[in-house]
């Protein structure tokens, strides 16, 4: 299961709006088939690992991260259905799927096939793996990281603005591998018009995964005005963020941190900047895990935010759970889990 959760890990950022899920499929002993889900969402993992094993799927054993699902698609066929077809004696499974297509009915399939199924194998490391489905079905927004790189008294620059660079290119690399692995990255407008930021990965051989750019702005787009914009709608009910084209580079501008539920495709979105930002969307309590990079220097300048909204300090602790800590060239990262009992 650890390694399907490794082949999952592939997928993240790239899925939506199907979840990134692992399979390894294992027989006498020996693993005849691999797979995770491809970019947009097909194949589905089961389906890449059983082509994969062939003929050996059957009597084998399949390791899958989310419950298969059970629901017939337009894009390919139910997961559940094809294990039944390839012959599998045994499915194991990480997590159940809350998607009410399935929710329980991969497992009802394959168990009225005969096939044994086992259940909630590291289904703690599947739920980090699995977060940003998670949080669109619970939560309906995507999972949300906010990403602070700081000097040691907690700024991101200096008090004339200067902030290039707080942390060493170990650090810097790190944070493009995490834009990688997201659907959308956001900044604020002062951010933007500070620094102009590019917003891409620049880490070789992984150029073509930078991920959507998202302004949360309450004025006008930073383009030249009589730029053409287009407004769409999911619903009745609910509007799609506005979305404009500034020459060939694509933004897509929201007015508040609320309105990432409205983003399409977007499982996982990455927060950069500025403090104004990162304070307004964890005043709005909607920060899951936070990155902080944290550079030996003490600088004296900027602070990181600025009011959250707390009351009372006590408001403060009990909120964050660690779940990394490392070192990378002479900066220290730790990466912090919001506690919350839907996801």
């Amino acid at each position: 299961m650890a390694a399907a959760l490794t082949l999952a890990e592939r997928g993240r950022g790239r899925t939506a709006p199907n979840p990134n899920v692992g399979c390894v499929i294992v027989r006498d002993g020996q693993v005849v088939g691999r797979g995770w889900t491809q970019p947009s969402g097909r194949p589905h993992a089961e389906a890449v690992a059983l082509a994969e094993a062939g003929a050996a799927a059957r009597g084998a054993t399949a390791y899958v991260t989310l419950e298969p699902c059970a629901h017939q698609s337009p894009r390919g066929p139910a997961c559940s259905k094809l294990l039944v077809e390839a012959g599998v004696a045994h499915v194991v499974i990480a997590l159940g799927d809350p998607d009410p297509r399935t929710d329980g009915g991969g497992i009802a399939l394959l168990e009225a096939a005969g096939i044994a199924v086992t259940h909630g194998v590291l289904a703690a490391e599947a739920r980090q793996t699995t977060a940003g489905f998670l949080a669109r079905q619970a939560l309906d927004r995507p999972q949300v990281t906010l990403k602070l790189a700081t000097s040691l008294d907690g700024c991101i620059a200096l008090a004339n603005g200067e902030s290039r660079w707080i942390t060493g290119p170990e650090a810097r690399a790190h944070a493009h591998l995490e834009r990688a692995r997201h659907e959308a990255i956001l900044v604020g407008r002062g951010t933007l018009d500070a620094d102009a930021p590019r917003l891409d990965v620049r880490l070789s051989g992984l150029e073509a995964r930078s991920p959507r750019r998202v302004l949360l702005s309450a004025s006008h787009h930073p383009c030249n005005d009589g730029i053409s914009s287009r407004q769409t709608h999911r619903g009745p009910h609910r509007q799609e963020p506005v979305t404009r084209s500034c020459e060939s580079d694509d933004w897509v501008m929201i007015d508040s941190p609320q309105s990432i539920e409205g983003l399409r495709n977007v499982d996982h979105i990455l927060v950069e900047g500025g403090a104004a930002t990162a304070a307004s969307f964890l005043a709005s309590d909607l920060v899951d895990r936070l990155l902080l990079y944290r550079a030996p220097i003490v600088i004296g300048g900027k602070p990181a935010l600025g009011d959250i909204g707390l009351a009372h300090l006590a408001d403060a602790h009990d909120r964050w759970r660690l779940v990394d800590a490392r070192r990378l060239g002479s900066d220290r990262l730790e990466v912090y889990l919001r506690r919350r009992e839907a996801i």
